[in-house]
Order: structure tokens, then C-alpha cells, then sequence
């Protein structure tokens, strides 16, 4: 086999792939004996009948398709690897010549990444924010600590005010007929909590345990429902019960209780400590963000679609585990939002380009700088991974497939290259 490039201009490659004789008679008789099987010729059991009995029947092309199927895979691949060519997509194959006793000539044309520069990544003037913790901000922590554990007791010597929460039986009706969904017993409801039709929550207010409170509303236009879109409706509500939230003392106790601590001094220095970490990340990444973004929005590159629609089918997987895990999925999605996939990936287009050129521009400066990945570093993020999944690490090791450690290079190479362009920034 032999191959060479015929032309190349933008950021396509046309090859030319030769299959010499003796290789592609090879790949005919193994298509032989993959195919002998379907034929059935008189005098010969089925699948025993010689290749050249079959040709003379069918033709001499009939193993011809099946023969390339099996030779060009290796004859192209060894031409990529001949040229050093890394396509972005399928190649397109045409037959330029294929005849009985002859070599068989292909053309392949290759789609690559286009070829671009980054210069002056180094230098690049910033200035960093920095943002300090405030004794508000450790209450307001605090404040979240009281809302999460406290507790509802109940009232019955009032009405219903903002902020209770209620234990109601309800029905509504539309022009006086019930409609599905709009009848429950015992329902609990947090006033000013937003849960129900904009309205329906208000009007509780006053009411005392026992009462009948009779609801007006009138259903949103782009309410999910479509037949309740727009319409006036009523609500026959019952009050059973009433509570209000009661929040924990902040004191050593409430410490104590609800922390690792054992005074409200000591919880409070380690909310503390803990924002100023946030805080210090939040400066560094946006800092990390402010650079990376400068320097790519100086770089133009002509990005391929195929590159550009993979990375979008990873985005659809990433944002369909995240729907998963809210007990939904991509076809609710569609219905809820009125949108399909494709209107899904035209909004993802962008986003997508923009992290294909990141990553592009990050790539291109850590060859420019020669950073790699050492086997120690490899080694230090299989035990840090281990640890965060709770495994032991030899372990974990054992899991690993190549494509994983060369996901754990890809990812150091990529912290490396950003440390390096923040070190050599100028940083105000």
C-alpha cells in the first residue's frame, strides 16, 4: 500500500490511497469467505460454493464493496499515521479506479484543525479583585444554620400571618366544574413561600384554624396546563391547623447542638476562616477566567463544525445527568420549555465554540511552552481521586483504563498552563 497528499488548502487534506494487487485480492477472498454463506448455487451445498463459481454467476465485483470495507480502514489509518494527519471528522472516500488485477485507488479527504498562532500570552496586564468578609456575611451564615434547623410549632390563639405555615384541604373549580389536579387534604403550605397560584397564598392571611376561605385567582397565561392557561377559578379552602417557625437560640448551646464546636466564638471563627477560603478562590478564578478570556479573544481560530457539534453532544450528556439527578429527563425538558434538540443545541452553539477555542488556545501555548505531566503528578492525582471516592488506592488503580490516565495528563497539562500564564502575568 502506498499514500499521498494531493493537495491542501483551508483545513482540508485530499490523500490518495493505493491498495496494491496482492493486498486487495487478500481482502476479496476474506470477503469470500465472510459472504459465501448467502449464496446458493445449484449442485453446491449452501456456503460451499468456490469464489470463482460465485463470480462467474454475479460477477467479478460481487466481493468487490465488502473487500474495501476491509482494507481501507488500515490502509487509511496507516496513511494518517504516514503524514501525521489528525482529522477532526470521517473522511470522504471516493473509488478512483477498481478493476480485476489491478491496484485499487482511493481518494480521501480529511478534515484537520486549522493551523494557528498565540503570541503575547505573557505579560498580560490584570487586575485582581479581592473580596473580604464582612461580619454580615458570618451572620447571614449563621442565620442559614438557624433557618435550617429550626423547627414549626403550633399556633392557635392567632390568624394566619406572612410566613406560617398552614395544613389546608382545598378544591377548585373552573365555571364551577372541579378540574384534575386541583383538589387535596391535609396539604401543607408555607405562606409567602410562592408554591401555589400567585393569590391563592395572600388570601389565607387572617383566616384561624377551622375557618372556610373561599380563593379567587385566575390561572397564569403561560400556565403548564394549557386548558387552565388564563381561566378564573375558585378554591374552597379549609384551615386545619396552623404553625410557625421557630428558630434556635445562637448561643454556646445552639454551637454545641449543631456544629463541631463548643461555643458560638469558636463556630463563628471557622465561618469565618471558611468564607475568606471561598472568597480567596472566587479572586483566583475569576483572575484565572480574566486572562484565559484575553488571550483567547486575541486568537482567531476557524473552527470545524464537526469539533464544534462533539462538543455540544457532550454538553446534551453532561446537562441530561443533571436532569437525572432531579428525576427528570431531556423529553420533560422539551415539553416543559416548548423547545426540541435542535433548539437546545442552537443555544449551546456558542458556549460550545467558545470552550472548543479554550481549549484549542490552552493546548497550543502548553506545546509552545513544552509543559507536560510527569508520572509523579499522574500518581499524586490517582491518590487525591482515590480519596475524594473513598477507595483504596491500589484499588482504585486497578480501574483505571489508559484513557483515564490520559485524561488525568490532559487535565494537569491544562492547571499547569493556566498556573504558568497567571505567573507571568502582570498583576495589580
Amino acid at each position: 500500500m502506498n499514500s499521498e497528499i494531493m493537495k491542501q488548502e483551508d483545513n482540508k487534506i485530499t490523500l490518495k490511497l493505493v491498495v496494491g494487487v496482492e493486498q486487495f485480492e487478500n481482502a476479496v477472498n476474506k470477503a469470500y469467505n465472510k459472504m459465501k454463506g448467502r449464496f446458493n448455487i445449484p449442485g453446491f451445498r449452501k456456503g460451499k460454493a468456490p469464489k470463482k463459481i460465485i463470480e462467474a454467476q454475479y460477477g467479478k465485483e460481487i466481493f468487490f464493496e465488502e473487500a474495501i470495507n476491509i482494507c481501507l480502514p488500515e490502509v487509511y489509518e496507516a496513511a494518517l499515521e504516514k503524514h501525521n494527519i489528525d482529522p477532526v471528522d470521517r473522511p470522504q472516500i471516493d473509488i478512483e479506479e477498481i478493476k480485476k488485477g489491478e491496484d485499487v485507488v482511493f481518494t480521501a479527504v480529511v478534515e484537520v484543525m486549522p493551523e494557528f498562532e498565540v503570541e503575547n500570552y505573557k505579560g498580560i496586564e490584570v487586575a485582581k479583585k479581592e473580596y473580604n468578609v464582612q461580619e454580615e456575611d458570618i451572620q447571614k451564615e449563621l442565620q442559614m444554620m438557624q433557618e435550617k434547623n429550626a423547627r414549626m410549632i403550633a399556633i392557635e390563639d392567632r390568624p394566619v400571618k406572612d410566613q406560617d405555615m398552614v395544613i389546608i384541604d382545598y378544591k377548585g373549580s373552573v365555571d364551577d366544574v372541579a378540574f384534575e389536579g386541583g383538589t387535596a387534604e391535609k396539604q401543607s403550605l408555607v405562606i409567602g413561600s410562592a408554591q401555589f397560584i400567585p393569590g391563592f397564598e395572600e388570601q389565607l392571611i387572617g383566616a384561624n384554624i377551622g375557618d372556610d376561605v373561599k380563593v379567587n385567582v385566575t390561572f397564569p397565561e403561560e400556565y403548564h396546563a394549557e386548558h387552565l392557561a388564563g381561566k378564573d377559578a375558585i378554591f374552597e379552602v379549609k384551615i386545619h391547623e396552623i404553625k410557625e417557625k421557630e428558630l434556635p437560640v445562637l448561643d454556646d448551646e445552639f454551637a454545641k447542638d449543631y456544629s463541631d464546636f463548643d461555643t458560638l466564638e469558636e463556630l463563628q471563627g471557622d465561618i469565618k476562616k471558611r468564607l475568606e477560603e471561598q472568597a480567596q478562590k472566587r479572586a483566583e478564578e475569576e483572575l484565572q477566567n480574566t486572562i484565559i478570556e484575553d488571550i483567547v479573544d486575541s486568537v482567531n481560530i476557524d473552527i470545524p463544525n464537526p469539533v464544534v457539534e462533539r462538543q455540544i453532544d457532550g454538553m446534551l450528556r453532561d446537562f441530561s445527568y443533571q436532569l437525572s439527578y432531579q428525576g427528570l429527563n431531556l423529553d420533560y425538558y422539551y415539553q416543559m420549555t416548548g423547545t426540541d434538540e435542535n433548539a437546545l443545541r442552537d443555544q449551546m452553539r456558542e458556549d460550545a465554540k467558545s470552550r472548543v477555542k479554550t481549549q484549542l488556545v490552552l493546548e497550543k501555548i502548553s506545546q509552545q511552552e513544552k509543559i507536560e505531566a510527569t508520572e509523579e503528578e499522574v500518581q499524586e492525582e490517582v491518590v487525591k481521586l482515590a480519596k475524594q471516592y473513598k477507595q483504596e488506592v491500589e484499588d482504585f488503580k486497578s480501574n483505571l483504563r489508559p484513557e483515564d490516565l490520559n485524561y488525568f495528563k490532559d487535565n494537569i497539562v491544562v492547571r499547569k498552563t493556566i498556573n504558568f500564564l497567571v505567573e507571568n502575568a502582570k498583576i495589580s
